[in-house]
């Protein structure tokens, strides 16, 4: 029964923190904000994690586990309520556009400029509320991983620990991007706004789906999954015999007991007091731990690049494959995900079948990371070329050369508006270039209503009826040819490294005595969350940022969300710092384009 209460509170929790993945690319657009600040708000739920998790995983384990369980649980919803809670006290989301209402014939003004009046934004950045409720999410979350596993390890047969273990969290892990797939399908202000009136689609750089509705279903979940651990004992009876014995290779490395049981059971009592005097010469015979010590410095490395991976993945499928976010989560759920969880519990179903000792796990964990990093390794031949965009990746009318110390989005086509340079309202030209806004095109008319938009007499396209469409141009063959060998690869990976997963947690809770379990994984979750789970978010979005090819502008001014990405510096993370100190500049992105096309076997 604790194994299966445990089982719902994981799936809760792996909902509201996959769905807090899944948002990512909507967060930066609703609130107008940069990749590297999507970090520190992902990376908030590890910050609310340091604050408690030392002295829960600690006092937590002489206490009474299951309850400690549950009121986590209820701090988890009230934080993923709070996260929902902008959308519901701020504006309407306003879709940036160069194209004004007017009273001609055509009712839109294309041709000349006219900047948004800043009057109305709020001066309260409203994803402050998005950053405590994930702090407070942090919190709620703490006790369930060490108090949980310590519990199933305690009250479990050796023999079904690992089976366990892998149990309690491998199937929950897709719902969270599925859900997160179903919510960016529908528009931020459904039921607000008159559909057949919006002009962008969900493949847009400026679309928001439904993201506070996720959340508030995550909740909900999160509240309910609280119930049961309210009705569980502090400790279960186990019959005797059945209390397996450490052998001495696992146990040799300590000093005060060569031979001892590995359960634990708090049914004595003690003092509070009693507890926090003991708590520092605990906490030094964990760190005296070598083989402890060892496997904590290699999840610091391994989760760095794991989280970077996870937490910006399904924007690279964005940006890089010119796919939807709907979509983008639909693939990470059904595609990539069920592959982590298959190799988390494949990884348990192993190590019982085979009867690995501590020794036989870490070599097996070993292993499959070191076949996982070099299989991805591939992913670096899996690239795509730049959209061709008018003035930013190509020239007006593919001639000539992109001017460098002048803007290049500015041309003789379009010198008879005066278009803003700040805008981004993408249209695709019947030559099959993307211009940045139907001004910057050159268009004079426009004819139809939201995406059956047609815009006439644009002097820039320089064929056919000098038309162009709503919305950027997806003629990309070669992405598309390249994408399912992504897909493919992606799963192999992630199956392989997550299959020794669980070994590795076991390796982890039985290289120390039974009374340091709770505490041991504790610390293993506070210093990865330190050191991998706070920063990697922050500088793999601030790396991210610095491919930026067109930046979105606030109406008072600023910089705002990412439209359009260099993909090549994007996939080659050697060449962001060039790129980084040449602030965008144009002929340093041909030059690092020309650099990756040469460098191709």
């Amino acid at each position: 029964m604790f194994l299966v209460a445990l089982s719902f509170a994981y799936f809760s929790k792996t909902l509201s923190g996959s769905y807090m993945k899944s948002t990512i690319t909507q967060l930066e657009r609703r609130f107008d904000i940069p990749s590297y600040l999507i970090g520190v708000i992902d990376g908030s739920f590890e910050i609310g994690n340091l604050l408690v998790i030392a002295f829960v995983s600690y006092f937590g384990a002489k206490l009474h586990r299951p309850k400690i369980i549950a009121v986590g649980c209820l701090l988890m919803s009230l934080g993923t309520f709070i996260i929902a809670l902008p959308h519901f006290i701020s504006g309407r989301y306003e879709v940036e556009t160069s194209v004004r209402s007017s009273n001609s014939t055509n009712n839109l003004t294309i041709c000349l400029a006219s900047s948004p009046s800043c009057e109305n934004e709020s001066k309260l950045s409203m994803w402050i509320y998005v950053l405590l409720g994930n702090i407070l999410r942090g919190v709620g979350e703490t006790p369930i991983q060490p108090l949980g596993i310590s519990y199933i390890d305690d009250h479990a047969l050796e023999d079904n620990a690992a089976f366990y273990i892998g149990i309690k969290s491998s199937p929950f892990l897709l719902f969270g991007y599925l859900l997160g797939s179903l919510c960016a399908k529908i528009y931020v202000d459904i039921g607000f706004v008159n559909m057949e009136s919006i002009r962008i689609s969900p493949g847009d750089a400026r679309w928001v789906g439904a993201w506070w509705l996720g959340y508030l279903i995550a909740g909900l979940i999160t509240l309910v999954s609280a119930v049961p651990f309210w009705f569980l004992p502090k400790s279960l009876p186990v019959p005797e015999g059945q209390l397996a014995k450490c052998s001495p290779e696992r146990t040799s490395f300590i000093k005060e007991s060569p031979v001892m049981d590995h359960k634990y059971h708090a049914d004595e009592q003690a003092s509070f007091l009693r507890l926090a005097k003991d708590f520092m010469p605990t906490l030094r015979s964990l760190l005296g731990n070598p083989v402890y010590i060892l496997y904590l410095c290699v999840t610091v490395i391994q989760f760095n690049s794991l989280i970077g991976m996870v937490t910006y993945k399904p924007k690279y499928i964005e940006q890089h494959y010119g796919q939807s976010a709907s979509k983008a989560n639909f693939l990470m759920g059904v595609i990539n995900i069920p592959a982590v969880a298959l190799g988390m519990f494949s990884g348990g179903v192993l190590m019982k079948k085979l009867k690995l000792s501590i020794m036989g796990a870490a070599k097996f964990a070993l292993g499959t990371s070191l076949l996982g990093y070099f299989l991805s390794m591939f992913f670096f031949a899996l690239g795509c070329e730049n959209a061709k965009v008018a003035g930013i990746t190509v020239p007006y009318g593919r001639m000539g050369s992109l001017s460098l110390k002048n803007s290049t989005l500015f041309d003789e086509c379009n010198k008879h508006c005066m278009c803003s340079e700040t805008e981004w309202d993408p249209v695709c030209g019947e030559d099959g270039l993307t211009y940045v806004s139907p001004c910057l095109a050159g268009c004079r008319m426009s004819d139809g209503p939201g995406m059956k938009t047609v815009f006439q007499q644009c002097s820039c396209v320089a064929v056919g009826n000098l038309t162009a469409s709503v919305g950027q141009c997806i003629h990309r063959e070669s992405c598309q040819q390249v994408f399912p060998y992504f897909l493919a690869l992606s799963v192999i990976t992630s199956f392989i490294i997550s299959l020794g997963g669980t070994p590795g947690y076991m390796l982890l809770i039985r290289c120390i005595r039974p009374q340091l379990k709770s505490l041991a994984l504790g610390f293993h979750t506070l210093t990865t969350r330190t050191l991998a789970g706070i920063p990697a978010p922050i500088y793999f979005g601030a790396i991210i940022d610095t491919a930026c090819l067109k930046w979105s502008h606030k109406k008072c001014g600023g910089k705002g969300a990412c439209r359009i990405y260099n993909t090549t510096a994007y996939r080659y993370p050697s060449l962001h710092f060039d790129f980084w100190n040449q602030e965008n500049d144009l002929e340093s992105t041909l030059r690092i384009n020309s650099l990756a096309v040469d460098s191709k076997p």
